[in-house]
């Protein structure tokens, strides 16, 4: 499978990304106190049909688990693949959404950290910094760079404000399959020193700990929570490397 997607592919893929980023704007208004995360699950998969498209994660499978919800929703100290249930969203929480849509053979991914109700100014600025390393790393998406140069803008500027960047989970490649190749770490690797070429498409995902990086699976074999228990943060963007500038899709 080719890195360099070809023009059609693009469009295909682009077309995905705006349901993504739709998805977004719908459920903003819906992530308030009292709602749970499976309400908000079923309003996006609804949305998502709506758009004559499929929830990408609904059913996706690994080993020999399948995941049985239309969004990843974690909340607080919970970092990503968060199972939508019965948890009912309280003022102060912090909601990560995780959302991926096929679309005519092709995929578009996203991720927003939402507050419910007032949050706190520690965990604002968690936030505020997990979205601005995700930008950093965005602007080393261009053609020429290497792998390396978005994980270390991400770490460096993580790290140096004083938060953990989880080491477990790195973004990916992402066309005609949900993950493809180059693997998108948010840290420094030695084996991240793939090209980066005009025409690649690629999901960058910072995942932010308030506290240390190390992370744990839950029993329930999918959520994956801070070690320490502390808040975390999750922005991701589909992004199209380009020459001078990448080019965000999910927005």
């Amino acid at each position: 499978m080719s890195l360099i997607k070809t023009q059609k592919e693009i469009e295909l893929i682009k077309e995905s990304c705006r349901i993504v980023s739709d998805v977004f704007r719908y459920i903003k208004e819906f992530v308030k106190e009292g709602i749970t995360t499976e309400e908000l699950d079923k309003k996006i998969e609804a949305f998502i049909i709506s758009k004559d498209a499929y929830p990408a994660f609904k059913g996706y499978k690994v080993d020999k688990k399948t995941f049985p919800s239309s969004s990843c929703i974690s909340v607080n100290e919970e970092v990503v693949h968060g199972l939508p249930g019965k948890r009912v969203l309280r003022n102060g929480d912090i909601v990560s959404i995780d959302v991926g849509v096929k679309k005519n053979g092709y995929y578009g991914d996203g991720a927003n950290t939402f507050a419910v109700g007032e949050i706190s100014s520690k965990i604002s600025k968690l936030l505020k910094v997990t979205q601005e390393s995700l930008y950093r790393g965005i602007a080393m998406a261009v053609d020429g760079n290497e792998v390396n140069d978005i994980s270390v803008a991400i770490q460096n500027y993580v790290e140096g404000s004083g938060y953990g960047i989880v080491r477990e989970l790195v973004g990916h490649g992402i066309g005609k399959n949900l993950h493809e190749e180059p693997a998108i770490p948010n840290f420094y690797s030695p084996e991240s020193k793939q090209k980066l070429y005009e025409g690649m498409v690629i999901a960058i995902e910072p995942m932010v700990n308030y506290g240390t990086h190390k992370v744990y699976q839950r029993n329930d074999g999918w959520t994956i929570s801070s070690k320490d228990e502390s808040p975390s943060a999750h922005f991701e963007h589909t992004v199209l490397v380009s020459k001078g500038k990448a080019e965000i899709l999910t927005i």
